[in-house]
Formats: structure tokens, C-alpha cells, sequence
């Protein structure tokens, strides 16, 4: 079997569209969406539309919950989250809402003899960060489940979304493994005199996993392989005088750094890592 995994569309309706057109072509036998539906782009809802035609499985991210939920008090919001949370409220309807906060948190399976866990960002929280770089007994927490997981296994694979770029690493013989990002991709590592084409960025992130479902037997092969679908940026941003967030969206999509640079900063703060430096 052939399962396509994507996250982090964020709005991006073009991109979606392209990513999912790819897919088809690949002849996929079912699509997991694992978090992130909404937020930042302007067409939430028709993304939120074509997830649940398209997607068997659909998890839960931090965002989806963030910009669905009902507040209490918005008036204790910070002013610039509770801009946020108004808009995009103002663009799904109930409906939307309520479908994404019933979301799951975490789905598993077995594959060609691996326990593989989904989830957005870790096995315990929506939102906490981990990257490639962090340290291995922290990277060793992502396979161990929690109250949120469907089962108390250990994983021997884990996939998640959250941090927008792909990467896979091994440790301990376990697999750790990032889809990327479908509509709003990025790097967290960037140097003007280092960086690539920022093409080989800006395109839709999505992976694909094949083997041998529902098996416990070691004894098929099992695949991983990271897709990066080009789509047109320009149709997207077509709309983009309805985004309150235009200016940092449209750095994003066509740029691919993220807009908030002194939170990544932090990320490797902790870890030692002064990356203006690398």
C-alpha cells in the first residue's frame, strides 16, 4: 500500500490543489493530513473542504485548534493573536470550527513489520518544537507514547508535521521523519551567500509511504520518499489583499523564511547553536 502524508496546508488552496493532483498521478491508496489545515492563507475552508473529501485520516494541529476554538475573554487575547483568531474565524464557518476540534490527536499503524505513530508536532503537546538538530534523548522522546497515542508502544517510526521542512534521521533503529509543509514550506538555516535556488524550497512538501499495511512481520520492504511538488505561487497570493497578514504570507511563499525568525533563533538558542553564525 501506498499512503500519502501531508500537513501544514495553512490556507494555501493552490498548493493543495497541486499537491493532491500529484498524488493521483502517483496512484496512492489513501492520504493522511496531519494537522494544520488552516491559519495564514485565505482559502481555509475550501482547504478544509478538499482534506475531508480527499483525506481517510486527518489529525489535529496546533493551529486548527488555536483558530477554531471559542474564547471566553478575546479581550485577554494579546491584540495581535486575537486579530488573528477573529479573521479566521470570519473565513469557515461553524461547521469548519466544530470539525476541526473534533479532530483526532495521534493515529498508528503497522507497516511492512514497523509500528509507525502520527501525530502533528510530538506525542504530547500540538505545539512543542523539536528539529533535526536537537539533542538525541530528546529526539528518543518522540517515539515513546503517551496519554494521546493509541497505543503504550514503543514506535518504531514516527511522522510528524509542525516545523514546515522535511527531514529524516535514524537513531537507536528507529526512524524520525518530517513531511515538510504543503502550502508554507521553509527553511530554518539560511545563509543569502549559502542558500540555493529558493525554488528548491518554495515547493509544496508532502512524503509517501510504501509497504506492507496492517503487517507485523518484518519481511516486506518498506519505502520512504519525500515529494516537493512546484505549484503557482502568483495564483495564490491572487487573493492576497483579503489577508490581514499579506505582507509576512507573501515573504513566506515566495521566499520561504519564516516570519518570525527570532523564534527560531531561540529554538537553537537552547541547544547552543548561534545560527546568524552558520
Amino acid at each position: 500500500m501506498k499512503i500519502a502524508i501531508i500537513s501544514d496546508i495553512h490556507g494555501n488552496l493552490e498548493a493543495l490543489r497541486s499537491t493532491l493532483r500529484d498524488i493521483e498521478k502517483r496512484n496512492v491508496d489513501k492520504i493522511i493530513c496531519i494537522g494544520d489545515t488552516i491559519a495564514k492563507g485565505v482559502h481555509p475552508s475550501e482547504c478544509i473542504k478538499l482534506v475531508r473529501e480527499n483525506c481517510e485520516i486527518v489529525l489535529q494541529g496546533n493551529c486548527d485548534r488555536a483558530f477554531s476554538k471559542q474564547y471566553e475573554n478575546v479581550d485577554e487575547l494579546t491584540e495581535e493573536f486575537r486579530e488573528r483568531v477573529v479573521w479566521n474565524h470570519s473565513l469557515i464557518s461553524q461547521e469548519d470550527r466544530q470539525y476541526l476540534l473534533d479532530l483526532p490527536f495521534s493515529y498508528e499503524f503497522y507497516m511492512s513489520g514497523s509500528l509507525v505513530r502520527l501525530f502533528h508536532a510530538t506525542p504530547t503537546s500540538y505545539n512543542s518544537v523539536v528539529i533535526n538538530e536537537d539533542k538525541i534523548e530528546d529526539k528518543l522522546k518522540m517515539f515513546y507514547p503517551s496519554e494521546n497515542t493509541l497505543s503504550d508502544k514503543i514506535a518504531d517510526v514516527i511522522i510528524y508535521g509542525h516545523i514546515h521542512h522535511q527531514y529524516m534521521s535514524k537513531l537507536y533503529n528507529k526512524t524520525i521523519i518530517n513531511v515538510g509543509s504543503v502550502g508554507n514550506p521553509f527553511e530554518d538555516i539560511r545563509n543569502s551567500k549559502k542558500d540555493s535556488n529558493v525554488l528548491e524550497i518554495t515547493k509544496s512538501n508532502y512524503l509517501i509511504i510504501e509497504g506492507e499495511y496492517g503487517s507485523k512481520e518484518y519481511n516486506s520492504e518498506i519505502l520512504f520518499q519525500f515529494v516537493k511538488v512546484p505549484y503557482d505561487i502568483e495564483a495564490e497570493l491572487k487573493d492576497e489583499e483579503l489577508n490581514i497578514e499579506k505582507e509576512s504570507y507573501r515573504d513566506e511563499l515566495k521566499n520561504g523564511i519564516y516570519r518570525d525568525m527570532e523564534k527560531i533563533n531561540e529554538n537553537f538558542k537552547r541547544l547552543g547553536i548561534d545560527i546568524n553564525k552558520l
